[in-house]
């Protein structure tokens, strides 16, 4: 059967991509957010996943208003950078793992959960920049297989925490159950605060971020149990995306081994931060 050797959360702030394709890694402003990852990246360069199951939002660029779905599985043999108004970004194409997609379809299925299949999509920054942050930017190709599985948290009525947390659960079931001996790992990204527009635009509360980098490896029940509008009181209207952390972490085991910490801010106006967790012995 497959093995989770992990899960990752991570903020997706598009401007992180930007950086990198600027050429900006190593600048003041920069650099102190991209060497919080170093020791991520050599966990991951230790685990040798071979696939990662990539827990994310699209912002309305290979979907809009007219295709909403709560919770969409990717299906398709690969997956290519979408142009999100200047064009692709220069990196690889990623190849899916479609197999495993239908056999996690078919799991959420038995779970009571209804996905949408994508056996043809483009993906955004919610995809790219966390496979960046943890394995860099190949030259002709990425190091792992990607499932991308799709969460509506932009058109409301977004889903509840409580059932972010459920879906974690079937998607370990789906690996734990996988025919297969490949090595699996769980991206949960998005967040944390941040809010872009409104009265409150410029929101951030780095002490709720802190205590939610605390919490999602602690008492991730406490955090399955909060309201919609409590994540969007706490982190901002934006910042309530990382509510899909919850799937990441309910994949995992109740018990977990925390082995990198990392949190910088701002980031583009938002909170940025990321965990590596693994399964308690």
């Amino acid at each position: 059967m497959a093995t989770i050797v992990g899960g990752l959360g991570t903020s997706h702030v598009p401007s992180i991509g930007a950086a990198l394709d600027k050429g900006l890694r190593d600048t003041p402003e920069w650099k102190p957010f991209f060497d919080g990852y170093l020791p991520a990246r050599e966990w991951v360069r230790e685990q040798r996943p071979d696939v990662a199951v990539v827990v994310f939002n699209d912002h309305f660029n290979a979907m809009f208003l007219d295709r909403v779905p709560t919770f969409a599985v990717g299906c398709a043999p690969s997956y290519r950078p979408v142009d999100e108004g200047w064009g692709p970004r220069a990196i690889p194409a990623f190849e899916g793992e479609s197999r495993f997609g239908w056999h996690l379809a078919d799991t959420l299925v038995a779970s009571k959960f209804d996905p949408e299949i994508i056996q043809e999509i483009e993906v955004d920054h919610g995809l790219q920049v966390p496979m960046e942050l943890f394995w860099g930017r190949p030259a002709d190709a990425w190091p792992v297989k990607v499932v991308p599985i799709f969460v509506n948290v932009l058109q409301y009525p977004i889903p509840l925490p409580e059932r972010l947390y459920e879906l974690g659960h079937a998607l370990g079931r789906a690996i734990e159950t996988y025919d297969s001996d490949q090595r699996f790992v769980v991206l949960g990204t998005g967040g944390l605060s941040h809010q872009l527009q409104g009265a409150r635009a410029g929101f951030l509360n780095p002490e709720a971020d802190h205590r939610f980098l605390r919490d999602i490896a602690d008492d991730p029940d406490e955090l399955a149990s909060w309201s919609r509008e409590h994540y969007v009181e706490t982190f901002g209207q934006e910042g309530a995306e990382v509510i899909m952390w919850l799937v990441m972490r309910g994949a995992l085991s109740r018990d977990v081994v925390v082995r990198h910490r990392h949190y910088f801010s701002p980031a583009s106006m938002t909170g940025a931060g990321m965990i590596v967790m693994e399964n308690a012995v």
